[in-house]
């Protein structure tokens, strides 16, 4: 069976350079001028990538006065995240001043001690606002294409590496006062597993298995809602309630005729399956619906 694509771990990293602008610390952690005062809306991104610009846009529309910072692990794209209004540094030790809005965006496969990161973002909030946690819904004990919710088992730890990271992660946050977002496969037109399946034409996966998804733009509108709730040592859940069968996927892909090239089919025959993941509790606590109620909607066709 052909591994999944890297496309759902796409909550990227964009690392930075390291010009400093407004007290940006050259070699490590985010500096706040001592002689710069916090504002209340003030934002730091750990990870700014492909999730974590869109929240800084969408944070900026709310709050235009506001700063936003942005931690990540090199400084390969510095120039981009400051022409964007984000004030770079590298990920590292406490700031001067504490941010009030912290979101850790940033995956697990770039890091050595993920549950380490998230400390030091820990250490870099202030404690008002909110901190929050984009976790992933792969930490969810179902691999039959069962229904999933907010309060579903989780996978044991010690069964796997994957799942382990995330939940110690988790964990980490939750003891800070910080809330946890677990977030369905991502997704946009250019980016997500339809991406690379196109790309294969045939793949040798079995088509069956349920994915459930979450456009990025409702991926960040709902961490931002969630943030402005100031919630403490809660977890949440990001999908779109109408997960889809990778076969259902492909069709639609080939329908839409947005895309070039053809979907050829899936080969597979085993393996284990996906899950349903559902977010009602969320969506009535946190008053939340999203732009892209299902992908099939996003391509424009008809459920």
């Amino acid at each position: 069976m052909t591994a999944a694509p890297p496309a759902f771990a796409s909550r990227c990293r964009f690392p930075m350079a390291s010009t400093g602008p407004l007290g940006v610390s050259h070699d490590a952690g985010v500096t706040v001028s001592t002689s710069e005062s916090v504002g209340q809306n003030d934002l730091l991104i750990v990870g700014p990538g492909v999730l974590g610009r869109i929240v800084a846009e969408k944070w900026r529309q709310e709050h235009p006065d506001c700063k936003i910072y942005g931690q990540t692990a090199t400084t390969d794209h510095h120039s981009e995240l400051t022409k964007i209004g984000i004030i770079p540094s590298l990920k590292g030790p406490r700031v001067d001043q504490k941010v009030p809005y912290v979101i850790f965006c940033a995956p697990p496969y770039r890091t050595d001690d993920y549950p380490g990161d998230l400390r030091v973002a820990a250490s870099n909030w202030s404690g008002e606002g909110s901190f929050l946690f984009t976790s992933s819904t792969a930490v969810y004990d179902c691999n039959d294409n069962g229904f999933c919710g907010e309060d579903s088992p989780c996978v044991p730890i010690g069964r796997s590496p994957r799942t382990d990271v995330l939940l110690k992660a988790e964990n980490v946050v939750l003891e800070a006062g910080g809330c946890a977002l677990r977030l369905a496969g991502l997704y946009k037109k250019d980016q997500g597993p339809h991406v690379f399946w196109l790309s294969k034409g045939t793949v040798d996966a079995r088509p069956d298995l349920i994915i459930s998804m979450i456009h990025y733009e409702d991926a960040a509108s709902l961490g931002i809602a969630i943030m402005k709730r100031k919630l403490r040592g809660r977890v949440f859940v990001g999908c779109d309630n109408q997960p889809l069968s990778r076969q259902e996927i492909m069709d639609r892909v080939n329908r839409s005729e947005k895309f070039d090239g053809k979907f050829e089919g899936f080969t597979g025959t085993d393996g284990p399956l996906g899950k349903r993941m559902d977010n009602s509790k969320t969506r009535a606590e946190i008053g939340w619906e999203p732009k892209y109620p299902s992908f099939t909607e996003f391509l424009g066709l008809s459920n």
